[in-house]
């Protein structure tokens, strides 16, 4: 976790802050009925203000995943870019900057159908999109949604 410790209490980082804003600000839109085309707008520049190396990378996996599986809502999720299905958010992606990573990551919610045994990975990283990535990222996309 990147949580500073301060006089053996753990303060939240700006970006947690800034996540934890969003979220807030996420719920009162969904409160005040906010619609499908406001919250792919909000998708939409929340990728815009990516550095320049996540932009497009995020904005070629968000094309990847709509195209995939149409029918999930994209929304934001704590600031990120996310998918939902039936109202709950299946797939996020968090970008490399979000919290100073070296790798943007597709990260699985528990909506997804990736079950597969008694363990299976929920999260994958991604720091290029080449053609047989995004044919990648497609079939599990697909597969997630079930």
């Amino acid at each position: 976790m990147s949580a500073a410790k301060k006089s053996g209490t753990s303060t939240f980082s700006d970006a947690e802050k800034a996540a934890v804003k969003a979220t807030a600000a996420e719920r009162r839109a969904a409160a005040k009925g906010a619609k499908a085309e406001d919250d792919v707008q909000a998708v939409l520049d929340a990728i815009a203000r990516m550095d320049v190396g996540d932009r497009a990378l995020c904005t070629r996996l968000h094309e990847v995943i709509t195209t995939a599986a149409p029918d999930l809502a994209p929304r934001t999720w704590y600031g990120m870019p996310a998918y939902a299905k039936d109202g709950k958010v299946l797939l996020a992606v968090k970008n490399s900057g979000k919290f100073g990573q070296r790798y943007t990551s597709l990260e699985f919610q528990d909506v997804a159908q990736l079950d597969d045994g008694s363990m299976w990975p929920v999260a994958w990283a991604v720091t290029t999109l080449t053609k047989a990535g995004e044919k990648d990222v497609a079939a599990l996309v697909c597969r997630a949604v079930g």
